[in-house]
């Protein structure tokens, strides 16, 4: 499990454990907070095809899927 402040997603880049598509490196291009700033969507954008995945933010805490960087 990894450490993930939410107020510092936006623009953090990020590696798929197991690439699809040969999409491996992304970045958090959208994040939108609630009145209690609590996190309400994010997307991810792949740097190589510029496809935006939305994702719960919470699935980056899973090292088995995703790890911090690009690596």
């Amino acid at each position: 499990m990894h450490y993930v402040n939410p107020k510092k997603l936006l623009t953090s880049k990020w590696t798929a454990v197991t690439p699809q598509n040969k999409e491996k490196h992304f970045i958090v291009s959208e994040i939108e907070f609630d009145d209690d700033e609590k996190v309400l969507s994010c997307s991810l954008e792949a740097v190589l095809t510029k496809r935006i995945i939305p994702i719960q933010w919470q699935e980056l805490k899973d090292a088995n899927q995703w790890l911090p960087g690009w690596q």
